[in-house]
């Protein structure tokens, strides 16, 4: 009878040692992914910054004036613009011939799709 108490006794503490080992691990586990969610909110916030960022550094005006600036580069005009046939050959913007605008739709292709 003593050997089953001691057998009992030995299996209390190993579950005892076992259940609180569960729980520290737990425990850590718990603010390991505690941890890991603030990260993730703080980087989520970073990446939101950044896209405000991007948009405001993306405005029209700003590219254009580093584009002036920076890249010296300039509005195309007639004086400056070259169109170039299939040929090779060159006409200047000033002598190519005006953009046509489309034919007006007839009556009869109004209602037809």
């Amino acid at each position: 009878m003593a050997r089953l108490n001691l057998l009992l006794l030995i299996a209390v503490l190993g579950s005892a040692i076992y259940l609180v080992h569960t729980q520290y691990m737990s425990r850590q586990l718990y603010t390991e992914l505690h941890r890991i969610e603030q990260e993730a909110r703080r980087l989520e916030l970073d990446q939101d910054r950044l896209q405000v960022e991007k948009r405001a550094q993306a405005t029209p005006l700003r590219v254009e004036k580093l584009a002036k600036d920076q890249l010296k580069m300039r509005t195309t005009t007639p004086a400056i613009t070259q169109y170039v046939r299939q040929d090779g050959t060159v006409i200047p913007a000033v002598a190519a011939p005006a953009p046509t605008a489309p034919a007006p739709r007839t009556a009869s292709t109004k209602g037809a799709h």
